[in-house]
Order: C-alpha cells, then sequence, then structure tokens
C-alpha cells in the first residue's frame, strides 16, 4: 500500500504545473481532488474512506451541477429587505440548493522538504470554508472570496500519506444576492521555501511616482522574514520589459535587527530610463524579479511580481487623467461567475469575456461586489482594462459570509485584498462596499461613517497611491427624495452614485470638491444615462449586468439576471451595438427587431428592457417595430430593396441619440437592410435575411493554442445553418457531445436563462438556432474530437489539438 501511495504522489508531483525559483517551489495543488456533495461525518480524519468519492479537479464549481429547485407554490417576493429583492426562496441564488461540499486530497511530502517552509496557499473558498490536515483543523475562511495560507511545515507527516480535507459551505439562501457557487473555485498551491530566509505573503510593494518621457522612478518595497543572526539581508532586484530584456538591476544591503523576525523594507529607487507606459491601448508590463540571500551568498528566496509604469490623476475639472490624457471610464459592472462554469475561475473563460467587451468598446470593470481571481487581475494588466476594485457588498454579517461578524473580518480582509493587487496597473480605485448606507444601524449607527474611517485608514498602510470609494445609492440616508446626498459622499474621494447620475450637476453646485463616477448605471436607460452627464468632468460609468448571469432572478423559470447586453453563452444581443456605437468610433449600424416590451423594477430602478432579436424570420404580414443602432449622421432603411426611408441621427437629443426607431414595418420575407452614412457617404451596413430550413451543424472552435495544461478551455460554438450557411433562428434540435482524447465536456449552454436543462452535461437544445459547449484540456498534448449528434442533422466531426 505504501508504494502505491508513493507512485500516486510521484505521479501527482511530476504532474504539477510548477513555477520553480531557485530557493522557492509553487506547486500547483489544483488536481486530483476526491469530492463530495453533502456533508459527512469525519471526512477531515485520515483513515476516512473516501474510496467511492469522485475524482474532480480545481477550479471546482460544485452548486453548478446541482439540479434546479423551483419555487413551491406558496413563496412570495420578500419586500423585508429594499437592497434583496427576492422573488423567491432561491431566486437570489440562481435556484441551487445550498449545501456543504467535501474536498480531500493525499499526498506524500517530498522528503526534500524537511528543512524547508511548507504553506498551503488557497485562492479562496466559497462561499466559507474549513481546512484539516491528518484531521486537525488548521485554518478557514469566513469570506470566501480573499485567499489565506496556512504554514504546515511542523504538521506535515513524512514517508506516509497526508490528507488535506477541505469543507466547503454555501451558507444559507439570504447570505448572497446573486449567485456565489461552492466550493474549491480558484486555485489551491503548495509553496516552500528556505525555511529560516524567506519573502512573506504578497512582499513585494511597487509603485512609479515619478513619470516622464526620459525617466520614471520605481519604488519598491518588501516584508521579508529572517530567522537567523545575521545583520544584513543582501537583496538584487532585476527589473525586465514585456520582450524580457534587463533594463535595471541593483543590489541592496539592508540592515536587520534579529529581533524583528520579519521586517518591511524600502529599497533604493530605481531609475527606468525612456519608460514605456501602461495605458488602454498599450498596456507594456515590465517584471521585477528580486532574490533575498542568506549572508554566504546562497540563494534563500526569489519573486516575482508584473507591474506598470504610469500616472493616474483625478479632478473635479476633468475627472480622470490616465498618463496626463483625460480617460472616460466605459465599463460593466458584473459579479464574478462565468456563465455555463458557474463560479469555476478558469482564466480562458475570463479572458474571452475581456475579448469580447473589449472588442465593443469597454475599458473598465468594476469587480463587484467582491475580489475576482487573480488571474482576473493579470488578464486586466494585460489587455488594458481599468478596474474598480472592490471588497464588499454591504457592511452586514448577512452578506459576508453569514457565519462571522463582519466587523471581526475587515481588519484581516483589507491586508490580503490590498496586498494581492495594489501592484496592477489596471487597479485606478478602490471600492470597499456597495450600497449599504441605507442601513443605518451598521456598527456605530452614522450611517456607514466610522467603519469606512477606519477601514480607510487600514486601507493606506497598504496602499497610499490610490483613492477610496463606496458604491452608493446617495440619497438612502432617509428618504429617497431627501435633497441632500448620504453622509458618506462628503467622506469618500470618490462620489460614486448608483444609477442616480441625474444628482451629478446639483451636488456639483452645491460641493464643487465632488468627483463623480456611475458606479452602476441601467441598461434600460443606456444613452440618456451616458449622454446626459458632463463627460468632460465624469470619470465613467460601469453599466450593470451587460452579461447575463446566474442569480438574482426577477422569477421563475428565468434562472437569472436577464438585462443584459450580451446572453450568458456570450451571444451579443441587439442593444450591444448600441453600447458599442457609444464607447467607440467605429462606423456601425446593427439593426434590433422588438419582441416585446418589459419594465421590470429591480431596486427601486428600472432595469426592464425591450427583448429584441436581429433576424429576419417573422410571421408574413406582421406589423414590427425596430430600432437601428449607429453612431452615423443617418440610416436609410430597405427591404427587399425597396427604401423605407431616412432617418437622422439626432446626436443633439441624448434620449434618442444613436438609437433611430422604426414603427409600422409590414413583414415581407426577403432581406431588411440598414445602410449607415455621414456626410452622405455610406460608412456601414447591417443585413439581416430570411432563412431556408437548417440542413447542416456548423462548428467553430474559439482557441488556436490550446494549451495541455489540464485547465485549459476551448469554447465551441454549434450553429444550425441553412443550405446557404444562414444560421436558423428557430431551429431548437436537442444536441448530444461526446469527445475523444485528453479532454473533457465542462459545460454547454445557448443562452436561454428559462431553460430548464442543466449546464453539467453533455446534451443541450439549440436556442437562436445555437449552442455552445466548452471543453477543458487534459495534460496530453494530442488530437481531441468532438462529436455533435441531433435528430435530423448529420453527425459532426470537430478534430482538436492541444499543445
Amino acid at each position: 500500500m505504501k508504494k502505491l501511495f508513493l507512485l500516486l504522489a510521484a505521479f501527482l508531483m511530476a504532474g504539477a504545473v510548477q513555477a520553480m525559483n531557485e530557493g522557492r517551489e509553487v506547486l500547483d495543488f489544483n488536481f486530483g481532488w476526491r469530492f463530495h456533495a453533502g456533508d459527512e461525518a469525519d471526512a477531515e480524519q485520515s483513515a476516512f474512506d473516501d474510496s467511492g468519492w469522485r475524482t474532480v479537479d480545481v477550479p471546482h464549481d460544485f452548486q453548478i451541477e446541482q439540479p434546479w429547485v423551483p419555487p413551491t407554490a406558496d413563496e412570495r417576493a420578500s419586500n423585508n429587505d429594499p437592497g434583496a429583492n427576492i422573488r423567491s426562496r432561491l431566486s437570489s441564488r440562481g435556484f441551487k440548493e445550498m449545501g456543504i461540499g467535501w474536498y480531500r486530497k493525499t499526498f506524500i511530502p517530498d522528503e526534500a522538504w524537511k528543512d524547508k517552509r511548507v504553506v498551503i496557499d488557497f485562492e479562496g473558498i466559497m462561499y466559507v470554508g474549513d481546512v484539516y490536515l491528518n484531521g486537525e483543523y488548521i485554518g478557514g475562511t469566513d469570506y470566501g472570496y480573499v485567499g489565506f495560507e496556512v504554514d504546515i511545515t511542523k504538521r506535515l507527516q513524512y514517508g506516509k500519506p497526508n490528507v488535506i480535507a477541505v469543507k466547503a459551505d454555501t451558507r444559507e439562501p439570504l447570505n448572497s444576492r446573486w449567485y456565489t457557487g461552492g466550493g474549491l473555485f480558484r486555485n489551491v498551491r503548495l509553496v516552500v521555501t528556505d525555511a529560516k530566509v524567506y519573502f512573506m505573503r504578497h512582499p513585494l510593494y511597487i509603485t512609479t511616482p515619478q513619470v516622464s518621457a526620459a525617466e520614471a522612478t520605481v519604488n519598491i518595497q518588501a516584508e521579508m522574514a529572517c530567522y537567523t543572526k545575521q545583520k544584513t539581508l543582501k537583496t538584487e532586484t532585476v527589473i525586465t520589459d514585456a520582450e524580457g530584456q534587463v533594463v535595471a538591476r541593483q543590489t541592496d544591503e539592508l540592515p536587520f535587527n534579529a529581533r524583528m523576525r520579519t521586517c518591511e523594507y524600502r529599497l533604493k529607487p530605481v531609475r527606468l530610463a525612456n519608460p514605456r507606459l501602461w495605458d488602454c491601448e498599450s498596456p507594456h508590463l515590465y517584471k521585477v524579479e528580486m532574490t533575498l540571500y542568506h549572508e554566504d551568498g546562497t540563494v534563500a528566496d526569489r519573486v516575482s511580481e508584473h507591474f506598470g509604469v504610469r500616472t493616474v490623476e483625478f479632478s473635479p475639472a476633468f475627472g480622470m487623467k490616465l498618463n496626463g490624457k483625460k480617460v472616460l471610464l466605459k465599463g460593466i459592472a458584473n459579479h464574478h461567475s462565468l456563465g455555463a462554469l458557474g463560479a469555476a475561475a478558469y482564466d480562458r473563460a475570463i479572458e474571452k469575456r475581456i475579448q469580447l467587451l473589449k472588442s465593443f468598446g469597454v475599458n473598465h470593470i468594476r469587480t463587484s461586489h467582491n475580489p475576482y481571481s487573480e488571474g482576473f487581475m493579470d488578464l486586466c494588466d494585460k489587455y488594458g482594462i481599468l478596474v474598480v476594485d472592490e471588497l464588499y457588498d454591504k457592511w452586514l454579517d448577512q452578506y459576508c459570509g453569514g457565519r462571522a461578524e463582519w466587523a471581526s473580518l475587515w481588519q484581516k480582509d483589507i491586508p490580503e485584498f490590498i496586498k494581492r493587487d495594489r501592484n496592477h496597473p489596471s487597479v485606478v480605485f478602490w471600492s470597499l462596499g456597495n450600497e449599504l448606507q441605507q442601513y443605518w444601524n451598521l456598527p456605530f449607527a452614522d450611517w456607514g461613517v466610522t467603519p469606512y474611517r477606519l477601514q480607510r485608514e487600514l486601507l493606506k498602510r497598504y496602499d497610499d497611491t490610490r483613492l477610496v470609494t463606496v458604491a452608493m445609492h446617495p440619497r438612502y440616508r432617509s428618504l429617497e427624495t431627501d435633497s441632500l446626498p448620504a453622509p458618506l459622499v462628503h467622506e469618500t474621494d470618490i462620489a460614486s452614485y448608483n444609477y442616480r447620475y441625474m444628482y451629478f450637476p446639483g451636488d456639483a453646485r452645491r460641493f464643487p470638491n465632488l468627483m463623480f463616477y456611475q458606479s452602476e448605471a441601467n441598461t434600460s436607460g443606456m444613452g440618456p444615462n451616458f449622454y446626459e452627464m458632463d463627460l468632460d468632468k465624469v470619470i465613467g460609468l460601469a453599466y450593470w449586468g451587460q452579461i447575463d448571469y446566474l442569480g438574482e432572478s426577477q422569477g421563475w423559470p428565468a434562472k437569472g439576471w436577464t438585462q443584459g447586453a450580451f446572453d450568458i453563452s456570450l451571444q451579443p444581443k441587439p442593444i450591444a451595438y448600441f453600447l458599442k456605437s457609444m464607447f467607440t468610433d467605429e462606423p456601425l449600424v446593427h439593426i434590433g427587431v422588438i419582441d416585446a416590451n418589459t419594465d421590470a423594477m429591480w431596486n427601486g430602478v428600472q432595469t426592464g428592457t425591450d427583448r429584441m432579436s436581429d433576424h429576419w424570420n417573422r410571421r408574413e404580414g406582421d406589423t414590427l417595430s425596430l430600432y437601428t443602432y449607429t453612431n452615423a449622421d443617418e440610416v436609410e432603411l430597405r427591404l427587399n430593396g425597396k427604401s423605407l426611408g431616412v432617418q437622422q441621427n439626432d446626436r443633439q437629443n441624448p434620449k434618442v441619440r444613436n438609437r433611430i426607431k422604426w414603427d409600422n414595418i409590414v413583414y415581407r420575407p426577403g432581406t431588411l437592410e440598414a445602410i449607415a452614412r455621414t456626410a452622405g457617404k455610406e460608412v456601414a451596413r447591417h443585413r439581416i435575411e430570411t432563412t431556408g430550413k437548417a440542413v447542416r451543424l456548423e462548428v467553430i472552435p474559439d482557441n488556436g493554442n490550446w494549451k495541455a495544461d489540464g485547465t485549459d478551455l476551448q469554447h465551441l460554438r454549434v450553429t444550425a445553418v441553412d443550405r446557404r450557411g444562414r444560421q436558423v433562428p428557430e431551429a431548437d434540435t436537442q444536441l448530444t457531445f461526446t469527445v475523444e482524447g485528453d479532454a473533457r465536456i465542462v459545460a454547454v449552454d445557448n443562452g436561454n436563462m428559462v431553460s430548464d436543462e442543466l449546464h453539467a452535461t453533455n446534451r443541450r437544445k439549440l436556442f437562436n438556432g445555437s449552442a455552445l459547449v466548452i471543453l477543458r484540456a487534459g495534460k496530453t498534448p494530442g488530437e481531441i474530437t468532438l462529436t455533435a449528434e441531433g435528430e435530423g442533422f448529420r453527425t459532426v466531426k470537430t478534430k482538436l489539438q492541444t499543445h
């Protein structure tokens, strides 16, 4: 048996993706966990038999696998909490039942670790979590969005199997206002360092206080530990550019008092000649690699961190400047989940969303209402996305895990949150919470002022380069009609208003020092809530929920939010092109046919938008209304070549700008075409056509460099098309997917939020003629074959390759 475990351990360690530096070893601990849905007595004990549990790989969300739970007949909407908007017991949590999931992983420690320091690092456990090693409780989290590590050096048992056990609990339905997912939804790592001299957790703090075209000053602060009697600590710092070329190198001799054990040091400033600046268009990243030496000159530890050289300025006069140029935040605010994948934080799924959003002109994401994954932050740095980094929803025990008092959490959460994210150039300011000021009875009963002051003071201890805010419904101090904003508006560095942008002009006149950011804007007000702001002076805005997501349902059978510009499978809706017409100068026109009118309310704000589609398969003789979205001067609409008229884009009227309404269009089969012109010249054209019968399936993969790393994803869009290759919107055949090769199906979707089909399966109906299947790569490079089958269609086999 012992030999078997040794072979297993060797296999797991050999298969781990490692980031190896002399003096430090980082082991990917994501693979080969045993999982069980539901609570189990004694599951933390080493002797517990988990042979009947299934094997899963992290990231993993056990809630997404569970069945939908429709409301019972007696469930009614609750208005007890105006900020929650509960339609039924599980409406906010995506109609998935709450519960517990257990994870266990068996490994044999490497004998080389005996004289080392070993910590286990969890990037998060959703929603609260407890961690055990060989039956002993060693740590956990009461707020699963924030990571933590546990030193297990003295608890490891060498020469025999060790068991890490994790209990993840999604808590009660009212402990979140949205779908959280559950389990080990982010990375788990083992970190092995020198036992006596090493860098602490998130040890580097990198700032660029002086920046010019000729030179940039890079200040670096490092936190280290030393448990020897040496009197100095020697470090070497190497800075490389995006191409890996060394652009600066220096050594520092740091005096050390052995009684301190740990200390933070400010190194000599580093000068960069002719720096390449980080911005949205050219997000150049530098890398700091710092080596810490023993007194005898051997390497003790080594860490690295990316950073960007850039300046950020704020003023009531211009809003925000990046590197001296006015930049308007044109963004979205969304929850952390990733559609059919649930809360599992796959980097490729995040990258796909960022690429999509950037192609529609988005340059900003607000992390509503909690820290996102480390991978998300890295990708925003890579793609030039500006981030408002948010820590909490409301400062209430209920919405911060529900197991511990919020007042006992923030002192631990803020240092972890700030130290992890402070080197990311994408982060332009911090947010400590969301829509909390309506709760007068927060700690100290002063509408949140004292809790904010305390948190901000601690935050500034770890980063004094960025401003701090809280997203507010600014008139919630007493009555919605109160003429004065909430007291927190005058405490925060930036006045962040959710939806209530109409107060900006009046509040600016009375309080000229205020700087305004529309931290949430509703889709139903898209256009006016952008153009009616003074864009020269405001910081910008974030449109709420622009990608449909699970949870916060406005009522069964919808499994979640449906008011976005993109459906849950990432297909753009017609209104996405309205967003693009506002956020970019790229000439465009797009037709959106109105299918139904909605006027749903959410948290005191109208969120309902007209349901639209962009196809021309209608009923003969129907009279239709539609929009053409454009940033051109005018649009001509033609039906089967016959002009239906020309309308101007009224740029002087923010209520209709870029959105031209056409009524009483009588449907005739054929082609409907919109032609956009500026200064009399055609600049864009959009055509929709009546299609024929669906005759075949087309499969289009999205990842041309699919890595065999055990985690990388391949998203494949499957469409039913007619003989001319046009997507057929009526096609709704159920498809079945199978995979050959070292990959597996992790999710399916079709964008239909009212479907009762599950995401964690291999079957999905076409919706609007489309479906999505997502594959997770294994670790063996090679050929992968996806087979798609559906009644009435010829089976399609798609050949793919992992590298």
